[in-house]
Formats: structure tokens, C-alpha cells, sequence
């Protein structure tokens, strides 16, 4: 049979926080209206822009090489005799104003002799666009 005993004080605890719900929507009306109200800046400043070269219109021509397992070099399909036929076709791509893209496409059995030899003629003549096609086989 206890009794709850008070303090003898009635009045209730005093809430001290203040309430900044309508302080935040205030301040948001206020940014908003200060937004809408600055005027949008129109002025501009006068720039002269290089002009960059059109694109070209069409892919430049490609020169299939081939060589084959034994050696045998051929170029767009037409056998390659010895190494001055190779370094004349090269002399003549290297000579042209837009050099023609050379695929170099050499066989899995080709030794690299052969591959080495055709990538020298073509750095000897000046030929500046030629690739190794098909290496990605080699990769793993």
C-alpha cells in the first residue's frame, strides 16, 4: 500500500525547444522568391572559335598482305617475288598524297622472319599506316 508521494509542485515541466518548422518554410519562400526575382543574365561575350577540318568523306583505300606458312608473301592477291617487287609496292604507297591502310595478315605458321622483313621494308619506304591484323588469336 505505498502512496504516491509528489513533490508537492503541480505545474507542469516547461518545454524549452523551439518549434523551426515555420522558420524553415519562411526561409524557403524567401530563397525562392529571391530566385525567381534575379534577373537572368543575357549578356555575352563575342569569341572567335577555330574551325575544325571536316571530316573525310571517304576511308582511305586498304592493301591486303598476306603471308603465307612458308614465307610466301602476296599483296592484294598477287604473289610477291623477291624483296625489291616488296620494296617497289611500298615505294609506290609511300609515294601516294593519302596512303592506303596495309593489313599486314601474317599465318599462324609464318616465321617471324618474314613478318619482320615486310614491317622493315615499309618503315624503309616512308609507309606510316600499316597493322598487324589478326594477332588478337595470339592473345589469352
Amino acid at each position: 500500500m505505498g502512496m504516491n508521494v509528489s513533490s508537492g509542485d503541480s505545474e507542469p515541466d516547461v518545454l524549452v525547444d523551439i518549434n523551426t518548422t515555420p522558420l524553415i518554410d519562411v526561409m524557403l519562400v524567401l530563397l525562392i522568391m529571391l530566385i525567381i526575382t534575379i534577373p537572368i543574365q543575357m549578356h555575352s561575350v563575342k569569341m572567335d572559335l577555330p574551325v575544325g577540318n571536316p571530316p573525310p568523306s571517304a576511308p582511305p583505300p586498304v592493301v591486303q598482305i598476306n603471308v603465307g606458312p612458308s614465307g610466301e608473301i602476296t599483296w592484294d592477291g598477287t604473289a610477291i617475288a623477291s624483296q625489291s617487287d616488296l620494296d617497289a609496292h611500298m615505294a609506290q604507297v609511300a609515294a601516294q598524297a593519302t596512303q592506303p591502310e596495309l593489313h599486314l595478315f601474317p599465318d599462324n605458321l609464318a616465321p617471324y622472319r618474314f613478318v619482320a622483313q615486310i614491317l622493315a621494308s615499309a618503315q624503309r619506304a616512308g609507309a606510316t599506316n600499316i597493322g598487324v591484323v589478326g594477332n588478337e588469336r595470339y592473345m589469352q
